[in-house]
């Protein structure tokens, strides 16, 4: 902190009275106004006596300022354009009958807002002042009126104590909100500020609270955001943003002039001045200059420090939000490089369509490098410095297409499609809905340090709404019957993890909560009766038991993942795929059993039409995929589960319903969920695209088959009012014939999904019976295709003697060994070989990319998949040095459990592999297949101890691990019996009789054939 500093001296500019200043766009002049009938011209670096304007009206009270001119507005109710070339008055441009208190230039000059103590707000043309807009619909006087930076708003800041926000973009201005509830409710000719001061960037304005705050509000949503507190003591006079953003300067009745860190909210200098009325920034320089109640003005030169004069000159910098929209845009969607590598450049919702690359021209006309001569290169037009990024271009507004207008145009990168969590929104002010579906919602709220998680259900007789404080931070969540699944990013040092809470069970409630590997983030997640499945920026799929038991790990083909879904146990994943002709990747949709491990549709493209985003995907009550779209149309997959069948049939076009189609609603549906034959969503009005709170009543309609261009009628929209159900009502009755025609189709449709659903069922479900018939006496090596990737990743091809079955697993991933992970060494990996399940490698020191002589010696290390953040221990690295043992041994044992997963996931595997290897039946396929399926007998064998083993360590937990216990023996592949007599006399020896009965129920079940089979 600073106090005043030498030889910064007041400049008597004015008599006693109000003072204002104002620096003109280009920095050469300061222009002060005051009491007396004198303005004041101050040359930027000039100490010596001002130019003086003296033709000029008395009590001058407010002043804007251009290159050329500045405009000024007084007491007497005049509004004045002086010369700065000429220095002199120029001409009057508008008169009011009541005293002048603001005026405002807007950016392109064209314009001056003018607020006095009438009702009304002037915005009259500058150079032709016979335009003139009125604005009346605030009511009440107003004290200050500010332009956004791209002048399409005006915030008018009135004696009521409310903000009133008109959009200027129509021939009659608009008011789009009223901002209540913040600033103070002030007299006219007060001396203390209830100016809204928008933030350089345009996406928020600052507004002066009674509690001696500045709240920062965003011009989206108008919410609160991120607040300048605990600084002032006396209320607040005056505030200004530096024109990067970066800063922000505040004065006050307590004597103090502050300057805040816009990032941090924090106080980097403070500086003691009295009755500072008024705060302006030099455009470019290191210089604040302020008046005070006393007529005199300040120039203070290199304000700012040297610790934190570099702010200054940063580009524009973003307004402080409490979860900025522009970074987690960025978060969301992270498209690969051609290494393999993501970034984290983010383009906003909306995918405009542009011209189709690889025309003849595009290719032809570009320079040697490929990217033309730049003529037209995307600039950085708002200076917001968000135009720096591997795409070469800052993320686009959504307000038009992105023109190209150079003669030569430059090859584009794909545009993907961002991840997504269906069921949540984005944060509004400091609260998001993390899930809203048809059990219940889940919302928080952000408490600056930590949040606060409500889960609420709609069934209060089979739940209790309850809520906790949450210190992880969840982003994401899922909801069903069983229980609440959450989510949260990584943050500094603690990994991205994942946490469920079931809602009751027979046996204490067991949450359980899992990391994932260090600088891996959850992209979107889903929560069955069966698995938990949670796709990550890695590109893997992850899916676990209910109990946090890992089931499976595959990286699939269409990346990067976008969303997935799930019912039961089929799990639907969805990634980008091919680029299409428009420069647009094609969305991906996977369909699989995990339990079965049979995939029923394998990268089926989504039906999206050109321009079209998907909004969410969901598996119907009867479990049938459905996604809808940013064109409002509901679809649904038939045949999903024949591979190669699958086609996606539209249930409703939200545009065609008669609310819509007569133009007398504009509204947009938020889908929730499509059960009991019908579509439930939330209607959103006023241009919203996600739902806030007070929590939303659902809404549900019919489905309806897009025919005709006559609309047909919804039967209704529960939870909506009176008029709504009125205006579907005028819509008119629909014909039979027409309505008997809807019902075929969809009578059809729901015949077929029965079919389908009944020829599921009568598939075998896996190698059920065969169990019996194969024994466990011989080995067989196996020949599975591996790769090993620049980000030191091992993987094996599952399925791949399957054609459109195969899936790839990660094996190991080196960055986690913990002679690594620890930082005690730097070190890479030459891949020589897999055997004898086992990575064998050349360890490279020295930044190496390549072994050299002499020759090196081989190490191994043991499989390990990459399940958490905490690496696990190789069994050995042979041919390393004392030390690299010593290192390994340091990293500590694994525990038990930990150990059991990885065994348990890698038989799981090594079952798999000699499942496809026995049941290849191609000419010149594996040979000794009764070798292989003894081999696989053996294996399913060990899986089953596997089981056993942590069927144990669960008993040994307490009564409160029944439930994951009692899973585990579901999972055991053994149908004779054997396998549930040893878990039954296990949970015995530890005195679990209630899992022992359970136990024993599960096997009378398998033994009279009741249970679903594998």
């Amino acid at each position: 902190m600073s106090s005043t500093a030498p030889g910064v001296r007041p400049r008597p500019a004015h008599t006693s009275g109000t003072t204002r200043c104002a620096y003109t766009p280009n920095g050469s002049r300061l222009v002060t106004v005051g009491s007396n009938n004198t303005i004041r011209l101050y040359k930027t670096g000039f100490d010596g006596e001002p130019i003086n304007i003296d033709e000029c009206q008395e009590q001058n009270v407010t002043v804007a300022a251009a290159d050329d001119f500045f405009v000024v507005g007084s007491e007497d109710g005049t509004v004045s354009v002086y010369s700065t070339i000429t220095e002199t008055f120029d001409r009057f441009i508008t008169r009011t009958s009541l005293p002048i208190r603001d005026i405002a230039l807007s950016p392109d000059l064209k314009w001056c807002a003018v607020a006095s103590d009438e009702l009304t707000v002037k915005i009259v043309g500058t150079f032709d002042h016979s335009y003139i807009r009125t604005l009346k619909d605030h009511g009440r006087p107003a004290k200050h009126v500010a332009f956004d930076p791209k002048g399409g708003l005006l915030a008018v800041s009135c004696t009521d104590g409310i903000v009133y926000v008109y959009s200027l973009t129509a021939d009659q201005p608009e008011l789009i909100h009223k901002v209540d509830g913040i600033i103070g409710s002030l007299e006219t000719d007060s001396d203390l500020s209830s100016e809204a001061v928008w933030h350089p960037d345009g996406r928020a304005l600052a507004l002066p609270t009674p509690t001696h705050d500045i709240q920062v509000v965003s011009k989206n949503d108008w919410e609160k955001q991120r607040a300048f507190s605990n600084g002032h003591l006396g209320d607040i006079t005056a505030l200004a943003w530096s024109p990067n953003g970066a800063l922000l300067a505040t004065a006050a009745k307590d004597g103090k002039v502050l300057i805040w860190e816009t990032k941090t909210q924090s106080v980097i200098q403070k500086f003691d001045y009295n009755n500072v009325i008024d705060l302006s920034w030099h455009p470019t320089d290191n210089l604040l200059s302020f008046s005070t109640s006393e007529g005199e003005v300040y120039i203070y030169p290199d304000l700012i420090n040297e610790q934190f004069a570099s702010l200054l000159k940063l580009p524009k910098q973003p307004a402080p939000f409490i979860h900025d929209p522009l970074s987690e845009i960025s978060n969301a969607r992270r498209p690969p490089q051609p290494n393999g590598n993501t970034n984290g450049n983010g383009a906003l919702p909306s995918r405009p369509r542009r011209d189709s690359l690889g025309s003849l021209d595009s290719f032809l006309n570009a320079d040697d490098d490929g990217l033309g001569d730049g003529d037209d290169f995307v600039v950085d037009d708002d200076g917001a410095g968000y135009a720096a990024g591997s795409n070469r271009k800052r993320p686009h507004d959504g307000s038009g297409p992105i023109e190209h207008g150079g003669k030569r145009r430059q090859l584009m990168q794909a545009e993907y499609h961002e991840a997504f969590q269906p069921g949540s929104t984005p944060w509004r002010g400091n609260r998001k809905y993390l899930c809203l579906n048809l059990i219940g919602f889940v919302w928080t709220v952000d408490q600056d340090g930590h949040n606060t998680v409500t889960v609420e259900f709609y069934d209060h007789e089979l739940h209790r709404d309850y809520h906790f404080t949450d210190t992880f931070l969840y982003d994401k969540a899922c909801l069903n019957e069983q229980g609440t699944l959450f989510s949260c990013p990584p943050l500094k040092d603690q990994p991205a993890t994942i946490f469920y809470r079931p809602h009751e069970m027979w046996t204490q409630r067991h949450d359980w909560r899992i990391q994932l590997p260090k600088d891996e983030h959850v992209l979107a997640m889903s929560l069955s009766e069966s698995f938990v499945t949670v796709t990550t920026t890695a590109n893997y799929v992850r899916v676990y038991t209910l109990f946090g038991l890992p089931y499976r790990v595959y990286r699939p083909k269409n990346t990067p993942m976008v969303t997935c879904a799930s019912w039961k146990d089929y799990v639907l994943t969805m990634g980008n795929g091919p680029v299409g002709a428009d420069g647009y990747t094609k969305l991906l949709c996977t369909i699989e059993n995990v339990k079965t491990d049979t995939i029923c549709q394998n990268e089926d493209t989504v039906a999206l039409p050109d321009g079209a985003t998907l909004k969410s995907v969901f598996f119907s009550d009867s479990g049938n995929p459905c996604i809808y779209d940013s064109t409002g149309t509901l679809l649904t997959l038939l045949h999903w589960r024949s591979p190669s069948r699958a086609s996606w049939i539209p249930l409703l076009d939200t545009k065609l319903l008669p609310r819509l189609a007569s133009g007398r609603k504009t509204e947009t549906y938020y889908p929730i969920a499509v059960a009991d034959d019908r579509f439930h969503c939330i209607i959103l009005k006023g241009g919203d695209q996600y739902p806030y709170f007070p929590r939303p009543l659902l809404s549900e309609f019919d489905f309806s088959v897009p025919l005709t261009s006559t609309p047909p009628k919804p039967a209704r929209a529960e939870g909506s009012d009176a008029g709504d159900e009125d205006e579907d009502a005028d819509a008119g009755p629909e014909s039979e014939s027409r309505k008997l025609e809807q019902a075929f189709l969809l009578r059809t449709l729901a015949a077929a999904q029965l079919r389908d659903a009944a020829d599921d069922d009568d598939t075998p479900g896996g190698s059920g019976g065969r169990h019996a018939q194969r024994s466990a006496l011989a080995r067989v090596e196996l020949e599975n295709p591996c790769i090993y990737d620049s980000t030191g990743t091992l993987l094996t091809l599952l399925h791949w003697r399957s054609p459109s079955r195969a899936s790839w697993i990660p094996l190991l991933d080196t960055k986690l060994l913990p002679r690594l992970a620890s930082g005690r060494k730097t070190e890479t990996y030459y891949p020589i070989a897999v055997a004898d399940d086992k990575f064998h490698c050349i360890i490279l020191k020295g930044g190496d990319q390549y072994p050299y002589f002499p020759r090196p010696l081989l190490s191994e290390f043991d499989f390990s998949v990459p399940l958490t953040s905490t690496p696990p221990k190789p069994a050995r690295a042979e041919g390393s040095d004392a030390g690299d043992e010593d290192e390994d041994a340091d990293a500590g044992p694994e525990s038990e459990s930990r150990k059991l997963e990885q065994a348990f996931l890698l038989r799981t595997l090594a079952a798999a592999q000699l499942r496809d290897a026995a049941d290849d039946d191609t000419p010149g396929g594996s040979g000794g297949r009764h070798a292989q399926r003894s081999a696989l007998a053996r294996v399913e064998l060990e899986v089953d101890k596997t089981l056993l083993q942590l069927l144990a360590i669960e008993c040994r937990e307490g009564d409160e691990r029944g439930m994951r216990a009692l899973e585990m023996v579901e999972l055991m592949r053994d149908r004779t019996g054997r396998m549930v007599d040893a878990a039954v006399k296990v949970a015995e020896r530890y005195g679990r009789t209630l899992l022992g009965e359970k136990i024993r129920e599960l096997g009378d079940k398998r033994a009279n054939g009741m249970e679903e089979d594998w």
